[in-house]
């Protein structure tokens, strides 16, 4: 984990200054300790102390919209596993307080009996009444304030027990929302659009928390689909073979413990994960970041393409260094074995003893071409047959020296001149034609495997071991630098 990335601690509510220029800029966590237990809600709503009749009282049989998971105790946000079914709010309540009061009966627990009805109710709400009804209802983003949908508000009448942090007076609020669970409950991993504040009223939760570039380890949903923000990874019995790279999520993950009276700044984008233990009750703030806010729809296509080409730069100079720590240990053993060949006199470079060479090898390294992908043989196999026709077709323009000196600048300037002759222009090389077409790693797999397998045998066509010499130090040189 980036030591920046971790997450902050605070035992105060930092000032609307130091919040502004200090913490919400960086996109990092914070953890604000008993800084909330001063709210009126702290005290009037803790279930252990008479919370639950003053809600009831408070609230009365206002409905809100409850969520009905297909998959308790987890709450995942997609639609195929969860409904939002209407609920008064006192329902909600007396299952609260039958959990509260529950008599065990094996490993089942009876919520219902005719007494403890709310007065009323409806058969389709009556049916929610059932024992496992607090397994599977979930209050979760029930509108206290909506500045988008006031219609939608439901709550509005807790309002009065919640003091706004002072550090979001000046912010733009999006809604405020309160989350009431009866049981122990996981919500699905995700990420949110704004900025949130989560602020604990009752109970205990752990948040598990991942940073935005831990993106692909989490498998994001399909962007066109619903609940493209949440994680299409299982939280129970998650399939590695289906999601390779959420086994190692864990590595990039922080988990923070709030209790009553805490509050957590998760910045947007950052996916987060929570574990609510039994009868646990929170209020959340959202609010659009200044970057966001900031962004102006025109600008849009060029804000994607700044930020794809950046994520693309990142992940070609990860595949690279990759690459590169994988061929380090080859590099050491391929100048070595160059530098043997040119050191031998030339009647050890003969084809017979290059091929045994090669042989023994291969047998060694275990390099085989058959570990190449098809475009690096495909234009491998092109380079070797145009130097093979090429050097039989020119081998009599080639001047040969008895001086080791002269043979090696004859050859050259020989060779220039032929080059020079027949190329005139890029598009009429097929060497060029042959390289320019290949991705840079395919096109270093060529380059090793030329050195690997034919840097011995190649100059000898050329001339000599003068030139083999002159041959290998090139190709040496060319690789390293590579």
């Amino acid at each position: 984990m980036d030591p920046s990335l971790e997450v902050q601690r605070f035992n105060e509510l930092p000032s609307v200054e130091d919040f502004a220029t200090q913490i919400e800029p960086r996109n990092v966590p914070a953890v604000f300790h008993g800084c909330v237990k001063a709210w009126k809600a702290c005290s009037c709503w803790n279930p252990s102390s008479g919370g639950l009749d003053y809600l009831q009282e408070r609230v009365g049989s206002s409905v809100v919209e409850a969520m009905l998971s297909k998959a308790a105790p987890v709450f995942y946000g997609d639609l195929r596993r969860h409904e939002r079914v209407p609920l008064p709010f006192t329902a909600f309540i007396s299952i609260c307080k039958q959990q509260m009061d529950k008599t065990t009966d094996g490993n089942h627990v009876s919520f219902v009996s005719e007494r403890n009805e709310p007065e009323g109710s409806k058969p389709e709400e009556r049916c929610l009444l059932s024992e496992n009804a607090s397994q599977q209802l979930y209050l979760a983003q029930v509108p206290i304030m909506n500045a988008e949908n006031e219609e939608k508000v439901q709550l509005e009448s807790l309002k009065e027990d919640i003091q706004l942090p002072a550090f979001l007076e000046t912010k733009n609020l999006a809604s405020i929302n309160l989350w009431m669970n009866i049981t122990s409950s996981r919500s699905s991993t995700h990420y949110d659009p704004h900025h949130n504040l989560l602020c604990m009223i009752a109970g205990c939760k752990k948040v598990f928390l991942w940073p935005p570039s831990a993106s692909p380890l989490l498998y994001p949903m399909p962007l066109y689909g619903e609940a493209s923000n949440h994680s299409s990874v299982a939280l129970e019995n998650p399939d590695f073979r289906i999601h390779p790279r959420a086994e190692r999520s864990t590595e990039y993950s922080q988990k923070v413990v709030l209790y009553a009276g805490d509050a957590l700044f998760i910045p947007e984008g950052w996916f987060h994960q929570v574990d609510s233990d039994d009868l646990t009750i929170a209020v959340n703030f959202w609010w659009p970041s200044i970057i966001m806010s900031g962004m102006s729809e025109h600008m849009d296509a060029y804000y994607v393409r700044r930020i794809l080409r950046r994520l693309v730069d990142k992940e070609m100079n990860q595949v690279l260094q990759n690459t590169c720590a994988g061929v380090r240990e080859r590099r050491k053993h391929t100048c070595d074995r160059i530098n043997q060949h040119a050191d031998k006199p030339d009647y050890e470079l003969d084809q017979k003893g290059c091929n045994d060479d090669l042989e023994r090898t291969n047998q060694k390294e275990g390099y085989d071409l058959h570990e190449l992908e098809p475009d690096a043989v495909h234009a491998l196999h092109n380079l070797v047959s145009f130097v093979h026709d090429h050097v039989n077709v020119e081998r009599s323009q080639f001047v040969q020296s008895t001086s080791a000196h002269e043979s090696v600048s004859n050859v050259q300037c020989e060779y220039k001149k032929c080059g020079t002759a027949g190329f005139c222009q890029l598009e009429d090389d097929p060497v060029a034609n042959t390289l320019w077409t290949l991705e840079p790693l395919t096109l270093q797999n060529i380059f090793l495997a030329m050195i690997l397998l034919f840097s011995a045998q190649l100059p000898k066509n050329f001339g000599g071991s003068c030139t083999a010499l002159s041959f290998s130090s090139r190709c040496r040189s060319s690789y390293e630098e590579i």
